[in-house]
């Protein structure tokens, strides 16, 4: 790897490593002083959307050949976490204190900090094996529980999507097309049957290559 795109690359992973912590942080902060998620994701709403917003980058890092992952699996991981923090969550004030939204938040906070300090670590080649482990061990409930949270986030929309009728282009209008946003987002949460388990057994393939099944330190 030429030497300017690995020091933008680490670059990249050390801000959003700091970025993500910030966001843990602060919610574990709320939670802590609050005692109960009301208020959480307003909290940490604008952060979670700047630096959520900065993962379509790594899409455009597969593309041209930085980084080695799939084009097609990373743009469904981006563009699925993009649409539930602005088309959903950003969009509907009133689900803002689902659990779903709790879920989500922690499930991506811990999974993201874990990810891009892994990889900023990889890139300087001062891998330590505890964080190699996390990496391929917490997504065993992190990945489910940030899905689980995801799908309840949108379902708690529906509601309103359907009474608000949102984003949504109704007929009879002068371009003759119609659109109906809350069927999308339903549309949307069945593609999780068929990509999660993809996304899910790759992670459990990777551990058992790298550190094996029962890992190879103790």
């Amino acid at each position: 790897m030429a030497t300017l795109a690995k020091v933008y690359l680490v670059i990249y992973n050390v801000v959003l490593t700091i970025g993500w912590s910030v966001i843990l942080a602060l919610s574990i902060q709320h939670l802590v002083r609050k005692k109960n998620h009301i208020g959480l994701y307003d909290s940490i709403e604008q952060p979670l959307q700047i630096f959520q917003s900065a993962a379509i980058l790594e899409v455009l890092h597969c593309a041209v050949g930085l980084v080695p992952s799939s084009v097609m699996l990373t743009a469904f991981q981006v563009a699925s976490r993009l649409f539930v923090t602005w088309a959903i969550a950003h969009s509907v004030p009133q689900i803002h204190d689902s659990p779903g939204v709790m879920a989500f938040i922690f499930a991506w906070s811990i999974t993201e900090v874990i990810r891009y300090s892994f990889y900023a670590f990889s890139l300087i080649n001062s891998l330590p094996y505890f964080l190699q482990w996390c990496r391929y061990t917490f997504f065993y409930i992190l990945y489910p529980i940030g899905v689980t949270g995801e799908l309840v986030t949108m379902y708690s929309s529906l509601p309103y999507l359907s009474k608000s009728g949102m984003y949504s282009v109704r007929l009879p209008n002068a371009f003759n097309f119609g659109f109906d946003f809350y069927s999308l987002v339903i549309v949307l949460m069945f593609s999780y049957i068929p990509i999660f388990p993809q996304l899910y057994f790759h992670m459990i393939r990777q551990r058992k290559k790298i550190i094996g099944g029962k890992g190879k330190r103790q």
